[in-house]
């Protein structure tokens, strides 16, 4: 059973930055595929970025338009998610995602996910 649990959600003005992190349990951290989530308020889920278990497979959904960055320490079983010039429309519950047996290429598809954290919020003001 791999637990993921994530950190670092928080209040913050437009603009600012916030780092999310995900801890992951298993010895096999560094095959996971990851991925990041987010829901807001009256929508639906939607993939934020993904990076493969390779580290070096990395993808981001277009809003991101380059304010993100995924990243992850096989080290340390963490996955971090720094989001810069944060925007009102950023607010959400934002979710960690894993695949243990997943592709090198991480997938947008959440029901390619098979683990999930309880999500942290992301509140951003205008």
């Amino acid at each position: 059973q791999v637990q993921l649990a994530e950190s670092g959600g928080g209040l913050v003005q437009a603009g600012d930055s916030l780092t999310l992190s995900c801890a992951a349990s298993g010895r096999t951290f560094s095959r996971y595929t990851m991925g990041w989530f987010r829901q807001a308020p009256g929508k639906e889920r939607e993939f934020v970025a993904g990076i493969g278990w390779g580290q070096f497979s990395l993808l981001y959904a277009e809003f991101v338009e380059g304010r993100f960055e995924i990243s992850r320490d096989n080290a340390k079983n963490t996955m971090s998610l720094q989001m810069n010039s944060l925007r009102p429309e950023d607010t959400a519950v934002y979710y960690c995602a894993a695949d243990p047996l997943g592709p090198y290429n991480p997938p947008t598809n959440q029901n390619e996910y098979d683990f999930w954290g309880q999500g942290t919020q992301v509140t951003v003001s205008s």
